[in-house]
């Protein structure tokens, strides 16, 4: 039942859409079959409360999960064409604002809520002077300007989100307060010079929530500002783009892959994403007439050779497009034209990309632990079996022999519950042991542990935001993580250790199957934190941030870094609780079963000892249970 569907695959599809609309389906039969396995009447009793809870929690993760796609670009290079082409062409025309020049000035969300109407949630640029998240101003309404969309009139949609490409006209201090300067801006340090003011974008980030069937069943497309705008905005590079399951980068056909460009791959996307495609936008400009198409095509073929060269990247992830005539092919209904803009390439390419990539991950973490829980409720139903088993041969046994050998199966049984009973003695000893190092072990991920060293890294650093104190400060908390996750390993083993001798008392003196805890996994915490740390080196490496000491940012990177380390502890105490609770808790089950099942047995032998009739019950009685797991089966 449950394993046939956690294993189900999507089919192979040449769509984006099909395939993502595949993928909420089989999210969708993952939810069934946890569900059918909550009611499945083959449980002994109610389901454990913790069992239950957790699987609710899968089945919320389910529920909520996100495909998220972030595009990633310089100034003009047709990111946002791009997004219009392959998402939002049934429009019949742009969706989001995409002319010459700057247009996408906030990192902007677009994806879809049913329990909110259709709108534009807009986050002022003032924001940035607290020292609030994005994550917590997203929990926080009131600190958003809301407006709302006309889904039915494309003119009211089109005017809405031109709210999107709106700025403000500052002077240069209120813009250093902000986090903007003119230092690697050329157009800023023109406008300050012949004005006197800088121009900075209205909207710190923007959220669109709009029902298109794509974001209906859980694409999330990141659409994000050129180089300097994403450098300011640190919890991007730290949380926000890592947490996609591809990056897609442009840049332009004639240009090929310029400074700035080489810049966004190497701070942003070429360490920061396991799938990640590239595209060469604008071919178009080489449809000028004067070429043939088998010059043209040799152009495209050298410049993605180059772009694979320069990028040290497959080929195969690059691919040559026109985003403006995807775009319009899409909205004339012109196969022709589509076709040799490229865009059904990328579609493809993504398709099999993000959602392979989602299913590896999703997949492999909730795959293992459901069908843990089932292998654990399989060996709880063949433990019950055993015994119902036992229970018949000895109420056979008492039709068969004369009342002498029957006292000797009671007394056998009586005499078994009660070498039981003392071992589950020296069970619950065991079981307060490991509750006592549990508490210990549990110490270490606790936030006002973790607390106390963010804020010591933060006072060592003072006033003084650079940096050098900025890479000092997570490398003490790097190799803090080490030490701790070194110590909680060595409890871990000594927990280990205590359960195994229990798992191995009841299989030597009760014959229970013979098992052993499963090994505490922090790997995911140790990759978690080297990779902050890799990114903190590389933004301490940035030759711009080294000379220009910008304590703006640097302290809003310290901050975003000191979130983002808190969420992976607190990760990390969930996984450590997981794992706490089911080291010894699939043996519990097991005892209670059993114990429960010896109780049984002599209730009934001492029920069936004087009467006939009962005996005949009891055995009738039996055999139904018996029938009824055989027709409930665990598959």
């Amino acid at each position: 039942m449950l394993n046939g569907k956690l294993n189900q695959t999507a089919n192979s599809s040449s769509t984006l859409t099909e395939k993502i609309a595949e993928y909420s389906q089989w999210r969708g039969n993952l939810i069934t079959a946890i569900d059918a396995y909550i009611d499945w009447p083959g449980h002994l009793k109610e389901m454990d409360a913790v069992q239950e809870l957790r699987l609710y929690d899968i089945k919320e993760l389910l529920k909520k999960d996100q495909l998220i796609l972030a595009f990633l670009a310089e100034f003009s290079r047709g990111k946002t064409e791009t997004i219009n082409a392959l998402f939002f062409s049934d429009f019949n025309q742009r969706l989001l604002p995409s002319e010459a020049g700057r247009t996408t000035m906030c990192p902007t969300e677009i994806y879809y809520n049913e329990n909110e109407a259709p709108c534009i949630k807009l986050l002022p640029i003032g924001t940035r002077q607290t020292d609030d998240t994005l994550n917590y101003l997203k929990t926080n309404p009131e600190a958003w300007h809301t407006v709302l969309l006309d889904t039915s009139s494309a003119d009211s949609m089109k005017q809405a989100l031109r709210a999107l490409v709106q700025t403000r006209k500052v002077n240069l201090a209120t813009a250093n307060k902000l986090g903007f300067s003119t230092e690697n801006d050329p157009s800023l340090q023109q406008s300050l010079a012949e004005t006197g003011v800088i121009e900075i974008p209205a909207w710190r980030h923007a959220l669109i929530n709009y029902p298109h069937p794509l974001l209906k069943n859980g694409l999330v497309v990141l659409d994000t500002p050129g180089l300097n705008a994403i450098g300011t905005e640190p919890e991007l590079t730290l949380s926000i783009i890592p947490s996609a399951q591809a990056i897609v980068f442009l840049t332009s056909i004639d240009t090929g892959i310029t400074k700035s460009d080489m810049q966004v791959w190497t701070d942003y996307v070429q360490k920061r994403a396991a799938h990640k495609l590239v595209l060469l936008n604008k071919i178009d400009n080489l449809w000028d007439g004067l070429e043939t198409d088998a010059e043209v095509n040799a152009v495209i073929k050298k410049q993605i050779e180059n772009t694979a060269q320069d990028l040290a990247l497959n080929e195969k992830s690059i691919f040559a497009i026109s985003a403006q005539k995807a775009l319009l092919a899409k909205i004339k209904k012109d196969d022709a034209l589509l076709l040799r803009s490229g865009i059904n390439a990328v579609e493809n390419a993504l398709a099999e990309q993000i959602v392979s990539a989602k299913h590896e991950v999703l997949g492999r973490a909730i795959i293992t632990e459901c069908s843990n829980m089932i292998r654990a409720s399989r060996k709880l139903v063949q433990i019950r079996v055993s015994n119902i088993k036992n229970q018949l041969d000895e109420l056979h046994a008492l039709q068969l022999e004369h009342q002498g050998t029957s006292k000797e199966i009671l007394a056998k049984v009586i005499a078994e519950r009660k070498r039981y009973e003392t071992s589950i003695l020296t069970f619950n000893q065991g079981r307060e042991k490991i509750t006592k190092l549990s508490s210990r072990l549990l110490r270490h991920l606790s936030s006002g542990y973790l607390e106390t060293v963010l804020t010591q890294s933060k006072q060592d650093m003072g006033d003084n935001w650079t940096t050098v104190g900025l890479n000092q400060s997570m490398r003490k908390i790097t190799r803090h993580t080490n030490k701790m996750a070194q110590e909680i390993m060595v409890e871990s083993r000594i927990i280990k250790q205590h359960a195994d001798n229990l798992y191995q008392l009841f299989h030597t003196k009760h014959g229970l199957e013979k098992n052993k805890a499963a090994d505490l996994d922090l790997s995911k915490l140790i990759e978690s934190m080297h990779a902050l740390e890799q990114v903190t080196d590389d933004f301490c490496s940035s030759a711009v941030n080294i000379m220009t000491e910008k304590h703006f940012l640097i302290r809003k990177f310290f901050l975003s870094l000191g979130n983002q380390i808190k969420t992976i502890f607190e990760q990390a105490h969930a996984d450590c609780e997981r794992w706490l609770s089911s080291v010894i808790g699939e043996l519990k089950n097991e005892i209670e079963t059993h114990k429960s099942a010896l109780d049984k047995r002599a209730a009934l032998l001492m029920e069936s000892h004087d009467s006939a009739d009962k005996l005949k019950k009891n055995i009738a009685k039996q055999n139904r249970k018996l029938l009824f797991i055989k027709n409930k089966p665990l598959s």
